[in-house]
């Protein structure tokens, strides 16, 4: 009896970290904001060299999020492709950060 509370003592503990999901403002920090910049406008310098568009522009916001998870997943130009590097929750998590940019 004493093992059976014990171990439902942990699953009630555990469970709220990862029903929490993937933090997509901390992936992008990790991941994209060396050049897409913090705000996603892209304004680094490694963004500037490669022309990044703007991720709160229309342009970019207009796209589905298939098409983001896509881009996210496959890389684009000189991005590389992040599929096998970040889980499919995470990318949508990423997606979903990405969207709170928009102008």
């Amino acid at each position: 009896m004493k093992k059976t509370a014990v171990t439902l003592l942990i699953l009630l503990i555990a469970v709220p970290v990862f029903a929490a999901g993937p933090d997509g403002a901390a992936i992008f920090k990790s991941k994209c904001a060396m050049c897409h910049g913090p705000d996603g406008a892209g304004q680094t310098t490694m963004g500037k060299n490669l022309k990044l568009r703007d991720l709160r522009s229309a342009d970019v916001q207009k796209q589905t999020d298939a098409e983001l998870t896509k881009i996210i997943s496959d890389g684009k130009g000189k991005m590389p492709a992040y599929k096998g590097k970040l889980t499919d929750a995470e990318i949508k998590a990423l997606v979903a950060f990405i969207r709170t940019f928009k102008k």
